[in-house]
């Protein structure tokens, strides 16, 4: 009879895959900003109830692997994509609650184009995690989220140039500054998220 010394926590790969589809949720609460009349008030509540649930999902891995004596990765490396999956859904919560807290309805031209490869990005995301428990076709994942990160990178140009061309008036600027900045700054973390899902695949191959 065989004896199994080391089992290992599966639950790990369920709560991965809930963590991204947060992701998947904030990415389609911040597309809404762009909706005619939106209620940004009311969206900024919606999406602070999904970050919450997002913290939820981040404590419940950190609870699990702090309790669990074989992980099915290095726990380091469970740290990390917790962490930074949880720096993605903060940054989509700035990006709406800025909206809100500033009085801002009209984006930039560019501003749309960067919304879709945030939210593109986060559906990958949800669609790879699931693909940890083999470590299989995870490749044209991280490679597509650097390709978006890429477009991100010259819609961000485009959008600070529009910003600076003279026809925004300084305060205008200011806060529009920081809601593209923040969604930057999702996009960036969203490949933080997708090379530390590479290093692990490399690390288990």
């Amino acid at each position: 009879m065989r004896f199994r010394i080391r089992p290992v926590e599966t639950s790990f790969y369920d709560l991965f895959t809930e963590s991204a589809n947060h992701l998947v949720t904030g990415a389609g609460i911040v597309a809404r900003l762009l909706e005619p009349g939106v209620d940004t008030a009311a969206l900024a509540a919606e999406m602070n109830d999904a970050e919450h649930a997002a913290d939820e999902t981040t404590h419940a891995i950190i609870r699990l692997v702090n309790s669990t004596f074989v992980t099915p990765f290095d726990r380091e490396d469970i740290y990390d994509l917790a962490s930074g999956l949880d720096d993605v859904m903060d940054y989509m919560e700035e990006v709406v609650d800025s909206v809100a807290l500033y009085g801002v309805h009209e984006f930039p031209e560019a501003f749309a184009a960067q919304i879709e490869v945030l939210r593109r990005a986060c559906n990958l995301t949800a669609e790879a995690m699931p693909r940890l428990r083999t470590m299989k076709d995870l490749e044209e994942f991280w490679i597509e989220i650097n390709r978006l990160e890429n477009e991100g990178d010259r819609n961000h140009r485009r959008i600070l140039a529009d910003l600076f061309d003279g026809n925004y008036k300084a305060m205008q600027v200011l806060k529009l500054k920081d809601i593209v900045e923040a969604t930057e700054q999702a996009i960036d973390a969203l490949e933080t998220v997708a090379n530390t899902i590479e290093q692990i695949a490399v690390k288990e191959s």
